[in-house]
């Protein structure tokens, strides 16, 4: 990795971390630091599961327990199980609570202004423009690829988003049942497997692998979640799935799509993919591609 690189994003985080306050143990004026006014925040009006909690902020389970009782300690909210699952905690505010939290609100806006008011109008749109791409890098960078069994929950979730999809799109609709959709033991080890991209623990995107034995790999049933594009999200599983091809020995990964998923196309064209004759008789694909990979 580039060394400069390095330098440059250490650099941006001091003067961040200076310039919004996050050095002071009274946040914004408040009489605590940011990371209790912070998970304060996140709990918000409607309240929140901890679990949930936990992975939106990726604090360990110690501790957010230490940052819940500091506010709890405080009477700014209570902690308590769900009837249906006491395993299950959900975290709310309280009256006290929710009168900081409009008060955090307010001076959150105070602070954003003073970053802006010193700057003329092109700088502000530079500077906005500028926050609003590190906020999507940095975002891509929390995204997690994992191998999970195609019958899992968040499985099942990405492919029935997938189907919903494609029957809005596709010209005649989809039918998975006229697909050439694999069945669950080809997506799993040795013939397959089937990889789930989470944001922030909700699953946001999907990926199946075919490894047919003496076959070329397949790529099958790839999807992202709206709310997940642009994060380079769909590149990103297309190079797992090929790496993970090279290393069961494949030398071709193969795929075919839809004339309507326009967007699809010019990514398998962008990541090396080359425009080939049908090799299956897919009834909802109108291109074939494949790529020559690193595998034996």
């Amino acid at each position: 990795m580039d060394a400069a690189q390095i330098d440059q994003v250490r650099r941006f985080n001091r003067t961040v971390t200076a310039r919004v306050g996050v050095l002071h143990d009274h946040y914004l004026g408040l009489d605590r630091p940011i990371g209790e006014a912070r998970l304060l925040w996140e709990i918000g009006e409607r309240g929140q599961d901890v679990r949930r909690l936990r992975e939106r902020l990726g604090l360990d389970s110690g501790y957010l327990s230490r940052l819940l009782r500091a506010l709890e300690a405080d009477g700014l909210v209570t902690v308590r199980p769900q009837p249906r699952d006491r395993r299950v905690r959900t975290v709310r505010l309280t009256e006290a609570g929710r009168a900081e939290h409009a008060v955090l609100d307010g001076r959150s806006d105070e602070l954003a202004g003073s970053l802006l008011a010193p700057l003329n109008s092109a700088q502000r749109a530079r500077l906005v423009a500028a926050m609003a791409e590190v906020e999507r890098l940095l975002t891509a960078t929390t995204v997690t690829l994992d191998v999970v069994d195609p019958d899992h929950s968040d499985a099942r979730h990405c492919l029935r988003a997938y189907s919903t999809e494609m029957q809005e799109r596709f010209e005649a609709g989809f039918d998975p049942a006229r697909s050439l959709l694999p069945d669950a033991g080809e997506l799993r080890a040795p013939t397959g497997l089937f990889l789930v991209a989470r944001l922030h623990g909700a699953p946001v995107g999907c990926a199946g692998l075919k490894l047919p034995p003496g076959a070329a790999a397949e790529v099958k049933r790839m999807w992202v979640a709206p709310r997940a594009r642009r994060l380079g999200l769909g590149r990103r599983l297309l190079a797992e799935l090929e790496e993970r091809a090279a290393a069961h020995g494949r030398a071709v990964l193969r795929l075919d799509t839809n004339k309507a998923l326009g967007d699809a196309i010019g990514l398998y064209r962008s990541c090396g993919f080359e425009e080939v004759p049908a090799f299956n008789d897919e009834p909802y694909a109108h291109h074939w591609f494949e790529k020559r990979i690193g595998g034996a």
